[in-house]
């Protein structure tokens, strides 16, 4: 018998390292490829090389590749507003004669969409209709690197570059850098805006001193003058276990943090945000957009309101988009 023991010894030794050489095989495999699982950009199939535009929803746009400082070109969409445009169920807004298309859009504001993790812009196109036709906003329609057309590969650092070089953009532009500027952010797209905000805190672009009856107001006009949140998440690495169950001890490899909790704060109190939960999201538990919530009350140091103030769905909440609208200093 004692001449098998040297035989099971080997054995579970070879098991052992075995073991261990697939555990770390796995975990590098986690580490080094988590970008395919965090940015799904091919899926759905075609996303990468089929991407719609807005003329086949009736919207004139403009091609707009955007260069980042890192060398990336990004395939965006822009569509600006026109005093006139040709639907039936378009916002009717006040215009003059001697006004032209660009100085009537200089009037609007502007609205940066940062879409979600899977798809592309062009997948969105009928969300940015109702910004455009319903509301009258001028929309920017970001495509992140490593999606739809554009180059590169997605990742953290990329996708917030990427952001930056949207908002200077609108910043730099001769007629949009006097609009005011909306964030809209759609599950990964919301972490998008909340990073963007929170490193734009408090830009004033211009200062002007209002007198009404002998009395003096500053007023102070910031880059970014609202935010609509929709689905997004608390940070990255406690959303795992709930949308990949089997990746739930590895959290630790997950190096796309995306910490939306601890960014969110650093948002000037003065800048509203719209938050837009849907209970029955399969991807992205309410109770984050239910903690971000509680975390933006607390900054404005009011009381946190029931579950019920947060919105059940994103159709339920156009109304008050319509409000963040006017808080922008815009009769939408």
């Amino acid at each position: 018998m004692s001449k098998y023991i040297p035989s099971l010894e080997s054995f579970a030794k070879g098991a052992v390292a075995t073991a261990a050489g697939v555990t770390t095989i796995g975990c590098g495999l986690l580490y080094y490829g988590q970008n395919y699982l965090i940015y799904p950009s091919a899926f759905p199939p075609g996303s990468r090389t089929e991407v719609d535009v807005p003329t086949k929803f009736g919207l004139v746009y403009e091609d707009l590749p955007l260069r980042t400082e890192d060398g990336i070109t990004l395939r965006c969409y822009m569509l600006m507003q026109r005093k006139v445009i040709s639907h039936t169920h378009a916002l009717e807004v006040d215009w003059s004669e001697d006004q032209s298309n660009e100085d009537f859009a200089a009037t609007r504001p502007t609205v940066i969409m940062f879409h979600g993790n899977g798809g592309n812009h062009g997948h969105r196109i009928p969300l940015a209709r109702v910004f455009y036709v319903k509301m009258r906003c001028n929309v920017l329609m970001v495509s992140y690197r490593g999606y739809g057309l554009s180059e590169g590969s997605p990742s953290e650092t990329g996708l917030c570059i990427d952001a930056q070089t949207a908002l200077d953009y609108v910043t730099s532009h001769p007629y949009l850098q006097r609009t005011s500027v909306i964030l809209y952010g759609q599950s990964i797209g919301g972490a998008v805006a909340i990073d963007l905000a929170s490193r734009n805190p408090s830009k004033v672009y211009f200062l002007i001193f209002l007198r009404r009856r002998g009395l003096k107001k500053l007023l102070f006009f910031f880059q970014i003058a609202a935010l609509i949140l929709e689905n997004t998440f608390t940070n990255l690495p406690r959303l795992v276990p709930h949308a990949l169950p089997l990746l739930s001890p590895f959290t630790f490899l997950c190096h796309q943090k995306w910490d939306s909790a601890s960014k969110i704060v650093m948002i000037h109190k003065k800048t509203p945000i719209l938050m837009l939960s849907g209970v029955l999201d399969e991807v992205v538990p309410r109770e984050h957009m239910q903690e971000l919530w509680e975390i933006v009350t607390r900054r404005q140091g009011t009381k946190v309101q029931s579950d019920g103030d947060l919105k059940a769905n994103c159709v339920r909440g156009w109304g008050r988009q319509v409000q963040v609208c006017r808080v922008c200093g815009r009769n939408p």
